[in-house]
């Protein structure tokens, strides 16, 4: 009997056909993850998200939901949340102020933006977004850019604790990206692989700061598809080293640990060898990773998702992959522990009316 429910998939389109509530039963299954694609308006979505939940109630309704160009749901009354770096130039912008009343307003405004984020999403019925971004922005990534709230490790730990405590007002845990840090390199994992020669000294003192300094807030997190040779051959999300090694044991932390998507061209090559997404989802639990992302394989009919799921199932059998316990209970600590308001009374409400007003 399994006692892990690693793998997170999708779905092609905007309601569940008979193959996606077979593959959302699967044992293996714990998880899904929302696009644009899976969004028409606010009554389907909340339709959607309620007959995942027919199919298991500890299935994790997810998406990467984080404000600026990254977020998936825009029309209908979703909110348009500004990049989080608009909060990191709030914090130097003092105006008129006193010295350091920006930054005030933008650790304010970001427990705004946290709140709204997260009520929105769950009034529709999605468990949790795939935020904050503790990636500095060195000002060479492409594919981080304005998601990062700003250069300074110690501006970017208060606003993402800030935006995280208003996630957890309105009840949704939170996943800080990319572990140890992927703004420094300038290619894009989704492409490429993104090599990433500083030492980890330097990547300690600077892009993984944020992590040990919010390791008692972190519910969860995501390691970069970018490989630190200085440190292991392997990226982040395949490396006990990285995982084991350095998050939890020299970091402090205890929450769940995400792969990033497995289709992406940083996860199909490891040592130098392309793989099949079941050895990769097998070498990124075996690092330490609780569960592992395959995204947008449900589009050619699914073949690819079904592969992973028999040969997990396989592997386990096999004895080549290993179901943990505690892996299943850090995944089921990340659903919604308190009921959620309905879109009305979501808009009626005093603290989301005052965290409209609070927005950059």
């Amino acid at each position: 009997m399994n006692v892990q429910a690693p793998l997170v998939i999708d779905i092609a389109g905007t309601v569940l056909t008979a193959t996606d509530r077979k593959r959302l039963k699967h044992p293996l299954v714990g998880g899904i993850i929302l696009f644009a694609r899976n969004w028409q308006d606010r009554a389907q979505l909340g339709a959607l998200c309620r007959d995942i939940k027919k199919q298991r109630k500890d299935l994790l309704i997810c998406v990467d939901h984080e404000g600026g160009r990254v977020q998936r749901f825009k029309t209908d009354g979703f909110t348009h949340l500004p990049p989080m770096q608009a909060l990191g130039e709030l914090w130097f912008d003092d105006g008129k102020g006193v010295q350091g009343s920006g930054a005030m307003q933008a650790s304010n405004a970001a427990t705004a933006c946290g709140y709204i984020l997260g009520a929105e999403l769950r009034a529709c019925g999605v468990d949790l977004s795939f935020t904050p971004v503790l990636d500095l922005d060195y000002g060479a990534s492409g594919v981080i850019g304005n998601r990062s709230f700003a250069r300074d490790p110690r501006v970017v730990s208060v606003l993402a604790k800030s935006l995280m405590h208003g996630l957890l007002m309105s009840g949704m845990a939170n996943c800080a990206k990319h572990f140890p840090g992927h703004g420094f390199v300038k290619a894009d994992s989704h492409t490429e692989i993104p090599v990433d020669k500083r030492s980890l000294k330097a990547i300690l003192a600077d892009d993984a700061a944020p992590y040990s300094w919010l390791s008692t807030a972190l519910a969860s997190v995501m390691p970069a598809h970018v490989i630190y040779p200085k440190v292991d051959g392997r990226p982040a999300g395949f490396s006990s080293r990285w995982l084991n090694d350095i998050l939890r044991r020299q970091l402090g932390f205890g929450g769940a640990v995400f792969s990033d998507d497995l289709s992406m061209a940083g996860a199909r090559v490891l040592d130098g060898l392309p793989v099949s997404y079941t050895e990769g989802a097998i070498a990124a639990l075996s690092a330490g990773c609780d569960m592992v992302l395959l995204c947008n394989q449900s589009l050619d009919g699914g073949h690819a998702v079904d592969e992973l799921l028999s040969g997990l199932a396989e592997a386990q059998i096999k004895g080549q992959w290993q179901p943990l316990e505690a892996s299943e209970e850090r995944r089921l600590a990340l659903l919604p522990r308190t009921p959620a308001l309905n879109w009305d009374a979501l808009m009626v409400q005093g603290a989301y009316m005052q965290a409209l007003s609070l927005m950059p």
